[in-house]
């Protein structure tokens, strides 16, 4: 797995979303941002996140009516598997942040990368899921000047829980520094 000058990820699945746009001129990625999503909420292995970041949301399923207006999309998705599914390349600003504040500066989605873990903030993470994501996160930080990585949570804590109380910080640090040793 590698990233490449344009910002793809070798290996994984692409999907390409259209919620995204140029980044401002100028603008390093810096931050890596954590969050967690299912659709329909709580369930798991559907289509219904990939339609989220795609835009072919169905509005006349009941948990799906004010999400087909939403335009939103993460640059990576990680299913319960482990799967990695890459919707916006690197180098454009994909949607996923919202009205944001990070370290003194606004507007996150300018200048992070958005990870979308498949969970809720009710149910623990898998194994394979922390596996793929200090795996996306090593590669990440060879390609970009990452100088934090944080929850959607932080970034916008009036409005966003996730990545959750399920997600194991320790756990991810203390993987992501083995693996950076080995």
């Amino acid at each position: 797995m590698k990233v490449d000058m344009a910002g793809y990820l070798s290996d994984v699945r692409f999907i390409a979303s259209p919620n995204c746009d140029e980044r401002p001129l100028g603008c390093e990625v810096s931050l890596l941002v954590i969050h967690n999503i299912s659709l329909p909420p709580g369930e798991f292995a559907g289509n219904g996140v990939i339609e989220l970041f795609t835009n072919r949301i169905n509005p006349e399923i009941c948990h799906h009516q004010n999400l087909h207006e939403i335009k939103v999309s993460a640059h990576f998705f990680i299913r319960r598997n482990g799967e990695i599914i890459q919707f916006v390349p690197c180098g454009k600003r994909a949607w996923h942040a919202g009205v944001s504040y990070w370290q003194g500066k606004t507007c996150c989605n300018d200048f992070s990368i958005g990870v979308e873990i498949e969970g809720s903030d009710t149910v623990p993470f898998t194994a394979s899921q922390y596996v793929a994501l200090v795996t996306l996160t090593i590669e990440l930080s060879k390609a970009y000047p990452i100088v934090d990585i944080t929850g959607h949570s932080d970034i916008a804590p009036e409005r966003k829980t996730d990545p959750g109380p399920y997600f194991d910080w320790k756990r991810y640090r203390e993987a992501l520094l083995i693996a950076k040793q080995s």
